[in-house]
């Protein structure tokens, strides 16, 4: 099977094949997204889609090439570019400032401020990523909405977090992180939101940390869904396929929605103490 074959296997589409680096792609789920992402070294390759693989799988050309050299290289360039990853979100968020952005007013949070990098007369919102405390990355995004994370960042694993006291929520976007925690301080019950970035990271993290609820998007391919129900924890969907939570939010209204949520954290045992 030819890489661009088994990309497509994976829900990739891939056009044009550019060697020698990580390049961003449209999935078949995501067609007008950048959601999917491969690496093709001519005689081996890699490829992840972001919705539905943990981690990116590896494709061997039928040669009969010693591939395991470039193996070594490329895993050397991976701790490469990790690390240089890691110290350019430093160097982001050092050239932040607290500002309102457009995409949060779109989401409905038009007051929300946030670390928002201006350069080359545009406003990046700028989400820091953490693995272990460590920062390894951030998401940026621009005023139209467009996502991408920092070339060679280490994503799996890493979150960011809104709060730390109460219990765990597992959800993939920010804007859906924010209307979570409205809803939370609507029903008055503690929370620790974490948001993952993708369904299939937001699998990973949920099963590395004990107790909590997922709050899935209602992908039409069920990817959110499925992640959700793999977790083995307790999950809310969006009611309207093709939406998630922060659409709920902004349908139903903060009382309807935030109540909707709270169905289901009463049917779970770890949730806290209404505060006082």
């Amino acid at each position: 099977m030819g890489f661009t074959d088994f990309a497509r296997q994976h829900g990739l589409i891939v056009d044009n094949l550019i060697s020698n680096r990580w390049i961003a792609t449209p999935t078949e789920d995501h067609p007008r997204k950048k959601n999917g992402r491969y690496k093709w070294l001519g005689e081996v390759g890699w490829v992840q889609n972001w919705a539905t693989m943990d981690a990116p799988v590896m494709w061997r050309s039928d040669s009969r090439v010693d591939y395991r050299p470039l193996i070594q290289a490329d895993n050397q360039r991976r701790v490469d570019e990790a690390r240089a990853a890691g110290k350019k979100a430093a160097w982001i968020l050092h050239q932040c400032k607290k500002l309102t952005h457009p995409y949060l007013s779109g989401k409905g949070f038009p007051d929300e401020t946030a670390d928002v990098w201006e350069v080359d007369g545009k406003r990046l919102l700028v989400l820091p990523m953490r693995r272990a405390g460590s920062l390894v990355g951030c998401q940026l995004i621009d005023e139209q909405g467009q996502k991408k994370f920092l070339q060679g960042q280490t994503t799996k694993g890493a979150t960011l977090t809104l709060d730390a006291k109460g219990i765990p929520i597992f959800c993939e976007g920010y804007a859906t992180g924010l209307s979570i925690r409205a809803a939370m301080r609507a029903i008055k019950m503690r929370y620790t939101i974490h948001i993952c970035f993708s369904a299939g990271n937001m699998k990973q993290v949920a099963r590395d940390i004990a107790g909590g609820i997922v709050v899935a998007d209602n992908d039409p391919s069920q990817t959110g869904l499925r992640a959700a129900q793999e977790t083995g924890k307790p999950y809310w969907l969006a009611p309207t396929v093709g939406h998630d939570f922060n659409d709920a939010h902004q349908d139903m209204g903060l009382f309807q929605v935030s109540q909707s949520l709270k169905s289901v954290l009463i049917h779970t045992k770890s949730s806290p103490s209404t505060e006082t």
